[in-house]
């Protein structure tokens, strides 16, 4: 697998930015992940964190579906890697947690995620609410929200990656 990465157009309306650069940083995490093993991917950061490239992308399955599936939508399917006994649960691997299974499963809630996007304005209101605050969202906020959570965790796949082979990029 080669991950193309496309940034957004630079004189592009409000939404195709957004959507364009949410879709670079989804794009960047993949290509942090490129061309390793299993095992690497499993590999944590620094002990005792147990953060790694595989939990990574768990991680972010689970917050695609959070905030576009629950939040954005107001459909509760539940968590998929965590639960209210292992709230870290995608950063727990195991041998049998394979990259096949955590690409497939990311993939599949960011279709789910674009689906849901497609069907409001970025000023409409989410119908679920916010859990500190009990107000809804805007979808321009959810897809702001989105960006700065892959950027900062794309700079722990940096890092990661960089530790797990030297591989550096952007």
């Amino acid at each position: 697998m080669t991950t193309q990465r496309t940034g957004p157009a630079q004189n592009a309306d409000e939404r195709a930015m957004l959507e364009g650069r949410l879709d670079y940083h989804r794009q960047t995490l993949a290509w942090k992940c490129e061309g390793l093993t299993d095992a690497q991917l499993r590999t944590a950061s620094v002990p005792p964190s147990q953060l790694s490239l595989m939990g990574l992308v768990r991680h972010m399955a689970d917050v695609e579906r959070s905030w576009f599936g629950r939040v954005l939508v107001g459909d509760d399917a539940g968590p998929i890697h965590y639960s209210g006994q292992d709230p870290d649960g995608e950063f727990h691997l195991t041998e049998r947690d394979t990259w096949a299974e955590a690409y497939t499963t990311w993939q599949a809630e960011i279709e789910a995620a674009r689906r849901h996007a497609a069907g409001f304005a970025l000023a409409e209101l989410s119908r679920g609410r916010s859990r500190f605050t009990d107000e809804p969202f805007s979808l321009r906020w959810i897809y702001t929200h989105m960006i700065e959570e892959y950027a900062r965790h794309n700079g722990h796949a940096d890092l990661i990656r960089e530790r797990i082979d030297g591989f550096t990029g952007e």
